[in-house]
């Protein structure tokens, strides 16, 4: 572990600096939820394609529904049915209406779709047969409705072309695409984009003490709970996660399993093991790990730039101990987080969730930050020369974070009803109540 006492900045900004968005790819609408698109999307047809109608009622012409009143209805011939996906066949010519349905293409000769609530519903249907003008189809007649109100032009017709036209910018590169942008995707015709893939990032915990939940505790032994916290937060964060069970403190187990683990990860995630105690094996076992054996093997002397990984101390509670570099023969990116349940939390909101949401290509890799006046019955203490990260509440409305829990490491059950970090910089050994902070959003 190197001597040189780390910044949050400096170790941060050296993350960032070796990480590199990941290549695009084309996926199917149904895997680029979450992605960011490499190319502008342009639309290819209108939206809506054709003149449709936005409401179940009658396509009519607006001269023959002009003036109509409940006591005086224009009585029309209703020609025939025009449904959703019909193939609008239909003309409506004077004195007539079609039937329509929500979403189905206006008629050649309408102008206009009144709703069925301003008729009687067609309740003469099928008594004037004899009223279909010479030259139509009497089997597409329906009979008689009567409008009640008039409609001008347009009314309750969604033109083609009114949401977007043909050649119109759909999306812009360097889009994340939701929900309501697939939703648009797919109704212009795109079965497929090119976008940055989320990132398939591997969480590895380590530890002999370690049960996997469900199981029963034997003594000294405790639940691996950094794991599941962590692979639930890479997924929060954008990435594919996978998460390996807990790996006993041995060098060349935890090393055999690191190295298998690298043919499916963009980025590596270890938690525990990164201290100077005498089972802290994650340092031993990465020093070599994913390089090749025998007389190929490479030097802590000569390993190339970006390659190994370089063990570190912060200036920061919780946290201190921590890990950064690449490793295999693809030089996949891997930060090893300390063991302490809020220490690797804290850790993977500063380092490791900006590293995948950079490997996406996102431009928003940061947590937001806001200033908010400090609620507590004390002053809070931090340690000279350390950047110190409380649990905290914050209340957007009255500007405020309230402390949640102590500062221990281990205090998850605080974690858990925490929704922000809560700032205190190097130079500050204490934060009286009242005092302005710098808040970091987890929500």
């Amino acid at each position: 572990m190197s001597s040189t006492i780390w910044s949050v900045d400096d170790h941060l900004a050296d993350i960032l600096a070796a990480i590199r968005p990941l290549d695009p790819i084309e996926l199917p609408l149904q895997d680029a939820q979450g992605c960011v698109l490499v190319e502008d999307i342009t639309v290819p047809v209108a939206l809506p394609p054709f003149d449709n109608s936005s409401m179940d009622g009658y396509a009519v012409r607006v001269a023959d529904v002009q003036g109509a009143t409940e006591e005086f209805p224009a009585a029309l011939v209703v020609v025939g049915d025009v449904a959703a996906g019909g193939a609008g066949g239909l003309t409506v010519g004077p004195g007539e209406a079609a039937r329509i349905m929500t979403g189905a293409p206006l008629p050649r000769g309408a102008e206009a779709v009144v709703p069925v609530e301003w008729t009687d519903g067609g309740a003469g249907r099928g008594a004037v047969t004899a009223m279909v003008p010479a030259g139509r189809d009497p089997g597409g007649a329906s009979g008689e409705v009567r409008v009640h109100r008039p409609a001008g032009a347009g009314a309750h017709v969604r033109p083609r072309g009114s949401d977007v036209q043909a050649g119109d910018l759909a999306l812009t590169r360097g889009t994340v695409l939701g929900p309501p942008q697939i939703g648009l995707l797919a109704a212009i015709g795109r079965g497929s984009v090119r976008v940055r893939p989320r990132p398939r990032v591997v969480v590895l915990s380590t530890g002999s003490e370690l049960v996997q939940p469900g199981e029963a505790l034997g003594e000294g032994q405790i639940y691996d709970s950094n794991s599941f916290a962590l692979a639930a937060a890479a997924r929060d964060a954008g990435a594919l996660s996978y998460r390996v069970g807990a790996v006993t403190d041995d060098a060349e187990i935890l090393r055999a399993t690191i190295e298998d683990q690298l043919i499916r990860a963009d980025l590596l995630v270890t938690t525990g093991g990164v201290s100077v105690g005498a089972y802290d094996v994650v340092k031993e076992a990465l020093a070599t790990a994913g390089e090749p054996a025998g007389d190929d093997a490479i030097g802590e002397e000569d390993r190339p730039t970006g390659s190994g990984v370089d063990f570190r101390r912060l200036a920061m509670q919780p946290g201190k101990p921590q890990g950064f570099g690449t490793i295999g023969p693809d030089h996949t990116p891997l930060l090893a987080l300390p063991g302490n349940p809020v220490s690797s939390y804290v850790s993977f909101e500063l380092f490791v969730r900006p590293a995948i949401r950079t490997l996406m290509g996102r431009q928003d890799v940061h947590r937001p930050r806001v200033r908010a006046v400090l609620r507590a019955d004390a002053a809070l203490g931090s340690p000279a020369g350390r950047r110190q990260f409380l649990r905290g509440a914050y209340d957007s409305g009255a500007g405020t974070v309230t402390p949640v829990g102590g500062s221990g490491s281990h205090l998850v059950a605080a974690l858990a009803h925490a929704d922000c970090l809560i700032v205190v910089p190097e130079e500050d050994t204490s934060l009286e109540p009242g005092a302005e902070v710098e808040v970091v959003l987890l929500g």
